[in-house]
C-alpha cells in the first residue's frame, strides 16, 4: 500500500520531522498488525486516513484503565504521546516516509473515562502537542475532536485516529 517516494531523500529517515523526534529523545516503534480485520492506513488521493492506534510500547501495553479512575491526566497525556508514535510508524509505513507529510488534518482522539471525567481536551493535547513539536504549527496544527468513551479495546487509555495530507 505504501506510496511511491517523490525522491530517494524521501525514503531516508532524515529530514525535520526526524531530528524533531531525535531532539525530542523519541524514536518510532515497529508498526503493529492490526488486531482485526481493516487496514492501518488507506490512501485515497493525497489523503491517508490512518486507523485508530492505542499506546502500545514495545514490551506490550502501557497505559491501561479508565482515566480520572485508574489514571491520572499526565498518564493520559502520556499514553496519548505514545499513541501518537504508533500512528506516526504506521502513517511512514504507508508513505514511505514522514518527510511527505504536507498538513495534518483531523484527529480523533478518545479517552476511556470515568463517568465524571472532563478533562478528555488535556489528554489529547499529549498528542497535539506532539504533532506541533514534531512538524511545527505549519503542518502540525489540526482540526480535533477530544471524547470520552465507556471503554475501548483491551481496555487501553485512548485510541487515536488521524487524517493526514501528503505530497
Amino acid at each position: 500500500m505504501s506510496m511511491t517516494p517523490i525522491n530517494g531523500a524521501d525514503t531516508v529517515r532524515d529530514g525535520a520531522p526526524y531530528a524533531a523526534l531525535s531532539r525530542l529523545g523519541l524514536s518510532l516503534p515497529p508498526t503493529r498488525p492490526p488486531v482485526a480485520n481493516f487496514l492501518p492506513a488507506v490512501i485515497e488521493g493525497e489523503l491517508v486516513y490512518l486507523s485508530g492506534q492505542g499506546p502500545i510500547g514495545p514490551q506490550g501495553l502501557v497505559h491501561r484503565g479508565k482515566v480520572g479512575a485508574d489514571l491520572s491526566v499526565e498518564q493520559g497525556y502520556a499514553a496519548a504521546r505514545l499513541t501518537t508514535l504508533n500512528l506516526f510508524s504506521a502513517l511512514e509505513d504507508a508513505v514511505g516516509s514522514l518527510n511527505r507529510v504536507r498538513k495534518v488534518i483531523k484527529v480523533l482522539g478518545m479517552v476511556n473515562a470515568a463517568p465524571d471525567f472532563s478533562a478528555h481536551p488535556m489528554v489529547i493535547n499529549g498528542c497535539s502537542d506532539l504533532l506541533i513539536e514534531v512538524f511545527g504549527p505549519e503542518i502540525g496544527a489540526h482540526a480535533r475532536s477530544a471524547v470520552g468513551m465507556g471503554s475501548l479495546p483491551g481496555q487501553i487509555a485512548v485510541e487515536i485516529e488521524m487524517i493526514v495530507a501528503v505530497r
